[in-house]
């Protein structure tokens, strides 16, 4: 959804609220402070144009389109005025919370990667497109909570990654269609699975281990990431990040759940399993350092 420059604030709000309703986890919930969504909304309003460019417009167009962005970023960091409305929305934020240029070019880089990369064959490879595909996020939204420091952007790259990998799994069919595979090539072989199998109306066991192996994966980096950032972040940024946590783990529930049957099923987490996650998750500390 590339919204147009037509659109008031509200309409724009709206869009992407309808958008981020989508996602497997709380975008910019309702009970964070007014500041905070505003900060969260311009971040995933950038990430959702990035995406939207680099895999729903006209494929002859998406080069140009994405260097149109970068020529915004580019006003941005130079204190002028953007021309996208994404950008307008996104440069009062950058200023205010000293966000570095570095995550909104990756997000760039990771979208022109996909135009010419279409296959992965190592898990290496692949989370290091996640590197430049998803990390970035966490780090807008470390600067943005002003809590980014070196244990916790490690942290946060690893939560970003499985959250990635966890999206992965679910859209196996859709990314198929697009002519994308985002499961390793040496795990397809060792399972014995041919691409077509990606391609079926139900998914054959053999790739039901495959997305059981990388949904493993993902589950062991989203442990990893989470313990530093709960126990270090307070307040809201610990509330926030929190219901991402929360967002990967019922992900992964609903995919064991539904015996990782992703072609024949949408697999979704469940709002109820979420909420009683993102509890667990804030444990006693819900009103440690309130901000």
């Amino acid at each position: 959804m590339i919204i147009e420059p037509s659109w008031s604030a509200a309409e724009h709000d709206r869009a992407l609220d309808r958008l981020a309703a989508r996602e497997n986890f709380p975008v910019a919930a309702r009970l964070l402070p007014a500041r905070h969504r505003a900060g969260l909304r311009a971040v995933y309003g950038f990430a959702r144009l990035v995406d939207d460019i680099g895999d729903q417009a006209p494929r002859g167009q998406r080069a140009k389109l994405l260097g149109l962005v970068d020529d915004d970023l580019d006003r941005v960091f130079a204190g002028r005025t953007p021309s996208l409305p994404q950008l307008r929305r996104l440069a009062p934020v950058v200023h205010a919370h000293g966000i570095p240029a570095d995550p909104f070019r990756d997000l760039v880089r990771a979208n022109r990667q996909d135009q010419v990369v279409n296959r992965y064959e190592t898990f290496e490879e692949l989370t290091e497109y996640c590197a430049l595909s998803a990390s970035p996020v966490g780090r807008m939204v470390l600067h943005l909570f002003r809590a980014y420091r070196p244990r916790l952007v490690a942290a946060s790259d690893d939560v970003c990654t499985a959250l990635q990998l966890i999206e992965h799994c679910q859209d196996v069919g859709e990314d198929y269609r697009d002519g994308r595979i985002y499961l390793p090539g040496e795990d397809l072989r060792r399972f014995g699975c041919a691409e077509d199998d990606l391609a079926r109306p139900l998914t054959p066991t053999r790739l039901r281990g495959v997305l059981a192996l990388e949904a493993g994966r993902a589950r062991d980096l989203l442990d990893r990431g989470a313990a530093p950032l709960m126990e270090e972040l307070t307040g809201w940024a610990r509330i926030a990040v929190a219901g991402y946590v929360a967002g990967g783990r019922a992900t992964l529930a609903a995919l064991e759940r539904g015996r990782y049957d992703v072609l024949a099923h949408r697999l979704r987490p469940r709002r109820a399993w979420l909420l009683a996650g993102w509890a667990r998750g804030l444990g006693r500390g819900f009103e440690r350092g309130r901000r």
